[in-house]
């Protein structure tokens, strides 16, 4: 049994779609930038956030982009936000694990996040960049938590919806396991290469009991 479970939070255990793309249309719009529209913009959820403004804005505007970004996310795109159902039935079933959170979002907005749907309390630790980084990977700081806490590997797992998240579980030995509901699809997650991949929560729930 994996005695440690690392979670992603967009796509895996929120669902950030409208928060996440008005965000993104709030900040191209200020730099006076043809935005598209919100269902064009879902590739952006759950990469690292700034190499996205990139390709829409270009390097050049890019922090100017994530400043504006954040601006409206900080007050109201991070409440634009649902909690996928089923979600804290699934985390009251771990209790007996460590769960941790490892996501590409600033940890203080995850924080915020977890707060605000009242399942912050499930986490021993919540791992995301500062918010003036931009260079540190989630396999980092999988790797720093798994010494930190003194974690073997091959006792946890990384669950998430995109391919960061497999590729981050495989460069720390670990088992990575796709959840399909999320925004990068059953396609994404075989090719980086998920162990399992669940189609709903419910699926994830009785998979993680028995892994």
């Amino acid at each position: 049994m994996r005695n440690a479970i690392f979670f992603d939070l967009d796509g895996t255990l929120t669902d950030p779609k409208t928060g996440i793309t008005r965000c993104i249309r709030h900040a191209m719009e200020r730099l006076n930038v043809a935005a598209p529209a919100e269902d064009e913009l879902t590739w952006c959820i759950g990469p690292p956030l700034r190499p996205s403004l990139v390709k829409l804005v270009g390097e050049a505007a890019a922090d100017q982009a994530l400043m504006h970004y954040r601006e409206r996310f900080s007050a109201v795109g991070l409440y634009e936000n649902d909690l996928y159902p089923g979600v804290p039935e699934l985390l009251e079933n771990l209790r007996d694990r460590q769960l941790f959170l490892a996501t590409n979002k600033p940890a203080v907005f995850a924080r915020r996040i977890l707060e605000h749907f009242g399942i912050v309390g499930f986490f021993e630790g919540i791992l995301g960049p500062e918010l003036n980084t931009i260079t540190v990977s989630k396999s980092d700081l999988i790797g720093q938590a798994l010494v930190q806490n003194r974690l073997k590997p091959a006792d946890a797992a990384m669950v998430g919806d995109r391919t960061d998240d497999i590729v981050a579980a495989r460069q720390n030995n670990m088992i990575g396991l796709g959840v399909a509901y999320g925004y990068g699809g059953e396609a994404e997650l075989r090719t980086a290469g998920a162990a399992a991949i669940f189609a709903t929560v419910e699926d994830l729930r009785r998979g993680l009991l028995d892994i």
